[in-house]
């Protein structure tokens, strides 16, 4: 996982609620076996109307999602992190996610961004009324920021959490921090149990 302290740039405006994981890659693409190319799928049913925002081309190359609330409901899968990450995306901004797409991303890298549904609005028809509006996620301070407008807030993030971004830890990272300490316990086991190892 890269290390994430800065996401700088354009965003995509999904003035939609309640978007869930079916939405976001629809269960017709879980069948792949490799973990890439899923950015095809992301909001492919949604991509076959014309008037979708992601087939508008003014916001093209955006690289933070701007949702309206409740994003990613609905039932569990990576894959719908995998496709908005392959897309482009760095970070998403919404007054609610669910919290099983929350934890998905934060063990995948894509920075979940909770805002106060007032500001969640007005980002919302900011991007809408400018596709070339740049917004700053810090997460390190915890602030978006739209400077070219003034506009800033905070957001929260468990201190565990922001230390897997600006760290670049996944969880097998993570357990790898332990790693004496695991060498240690295995040395110190009776030989006759099993060694992980050996499995």
């Amino acid at each position: 996982m890269l290390a994430v302290r800065i996401v700088s740039g354009t965003a995509v405006p999904l003035d939609r609620s309640d978007v869930d994981t079916d939405q976001i890659i629809p269960s017709d693409w879980l069948k792949k076996v490799e973990r890439t190319g899923f950015e095809k799928g992301l909001f492919s049913e949604w991509r076959d109307d014309r008037d979708f925002v992601l087939n508008d081309e003014r916001y093209t190359g955006a690289n933070i999602l701007v949702a309206g609330p409740n994003f990613g409901t609905g039932s569990s899968r990576e894959h719908a992190v995998w496709a908005i990450q392959q897309y482009g995306f760095e970070a998403v901004i919404s007054p609610r996610f669910a919290d099983i797409f929350a934890n998905n991303c934060t063990k995948n890298g894509l920075v979940p961004v909770v805002v106060d549904p007032e500001f969640g609005r007005a980002l919302l028809d900011a991007v809408i009324a400018d596709p070339g509006l740049v917004i700053t996620i810090d997460v390190e301070r915890g602030t978006v920021e739209v400077p070219a407008l003034g506009m800033e807030t905070t957001f929260p993030m468990e201190e565990s959490t922001r230390t897997r971004f600006l760290e670049g830890l996944d969880d097998i990272a993570l357990t790898l921090r332990h790693d004496e300490a695991i060498a240690g316990y295995e040395a110190r086991r009776p030989s006759w149990l099993p060694e992980t190892s050996r499995i």
